[in-house]
């Protein structure tokens, strides 16, 4: 854990100590070592306050850059490439992304040490809600509709994109285990392979608790899920995660950014997961019915139905897959925690609160209230 004073947002709608230190100015001239033309640079003058990650904003000669450094048990080079090549398809197919800087020698991930480094463009737009957390709603109804709209349109540009499935679980937003018949089945079978998951979940009846989260009804809706048309989606498409057009209710979206946890999934699971992010206040449920905002889900979903009409039948898919979106990736937080930053009690929180809890919330009056209004 790192002594300074930067802080990031934590788990509880709080701030901590970050548990990846901040980039520092001796990390710069190492990394900017590497590219021909980056000097003169100045030392960061804004460290981002999310967790998983260490982010910072730098002025160089090509004038702002976005750097970000992972460690090499999050992200590999390999690993970290394979965003930037779904990225490189939507640029050309023309989304607003940023470009990932390539060095000397042509990498745009770059390992150094223990971290894997890569540097971006700055995107066009006001980055409206850069200090938003997470799990906050997005309460600007024109906002919502833009957003929908904005991520249909990357759907667009994320068809005919073709590549393997990722090579890691950790951090990453998969669908496997909601798509599977069998997804404690195959969630054992791939323990080998995830050590530190299987040590967290070892002593504990984790498949009656996983069975349990996906619900009575997860093989039917599986099959379904399955036979949904694959697609490479952003899977994280909040609103802190988007550039704006300008910071007026008439604003759209002029860019995304972040894409550290796209994956293979279908386009279904990225507009759920939008909905997920912006429509419901984790952090505030004792808030009861006021906890879901249906009028920002509906907003999301008619901006995006204005570019990619859903039949009756997928709007009533698309509610299903809003209960259990978040599975694959709770799993994957309860790894990462437990895993690589060694913090037990926050795999807890990812595993018992994220997953589990989430999970059940679908079963409330409220969550019910949600998921009658999505599916019409």
């Amino acid at each position: 854990m790192s002594a300074t004073p930067h802080r990031v947002h934590g788990l509880a709608a709080d701030e901590t100590a970050p548990d990846w230190p901040p980039i520092t100015g001796a990390e710069l001239a190492t990394l900017f070592a590497r590219f021909a033309d980056m000097a003169p640079w100045r030392a960061p003058h804004w460290h981002s306050p999310r967790p998983l990650s260490a982010a910072c904003l730098v002025h160089t000669e090509q004038g702002e850059l976005f750097i970000k450094r992972h460690h090499q048990s999050v992200r590999s080079a390999p690993t970290l490439a394979e965003e930037h090549t779904f990225m490189a398809h939507l640029r050309q197919h023309g989304a607003g992304v940023p470009q990932v800087v390539a060095d000397a020698e042509g990498q745009t991930a770059i390992a150094l040490g223990e971290w894997t480094y890569e540097v971006h463009t700055p995107v066009d737009g006001v980055d409206l809600y850069r200090e938003l957390v997470s799990w906050e709603p997005l309460t600007c109804l024109a906002h919502a509709h833009a957003a929908g709209l904005a991520l249909a349109q990357l759907h667009d540009a994320a068809e005919g994109f073709i590549a393997p499935k990722r090579s890691t679980h950790i951090l990453v937003a998969r669908s496997e285990l909601i798509t599977c018949a069998d997804a404690v089945a195959t969630l054992q079978a791939q323990l080998p392979g995830r050590p530190a998951l299987a040590n967290y979940l070892a002593g504990r009846d984790w498949q009656q608790e996983l069975r349990t989260a996906l619900g009575p009804d997860a093989a039917e809706r599986a099959a379904k899920l399955a036979a949904e048309p694959r697609l490479w989606t952003h899977s994280d498409w909040h609103a802190s995660n988007l550039a704006w057009s300008g910071d007026d209710e008439r604003a759209t979206v002029s860019a995304a950014f972040d894409f550290g946890l796209a994956a293979p999934n279908f386009a279904l699971f990225d507009l759920a997961t939008a909905i997920e992010r912006n429509a419901i206040e984790w952090l505030q449920l004792d808030k009861g019915m006021a906890a879901a905002h249906i009028d920002t889900a509906l907003a999301l979903i008619d901006g995006y139905t204005s570019k990619r009409p859903l039949t009756d039948a997928q709007r009533k898919l698309l509610a299903d897959t809003l209960r259990c979106v978040h599975v694959d990736f709770a799993i994957s937080e309860t790894e990462y925690f437990h895993g690589i930053t060694g913090s037990t009690a926050d795999a807890d929180v990812a595993w018992a609160t994220f997953l589990l809890g989430h999970a059940a919330w679908f079963d409330s009056a409220p969550g019910q209230a949600l998921l009658h209004a999505i599916a019409g």
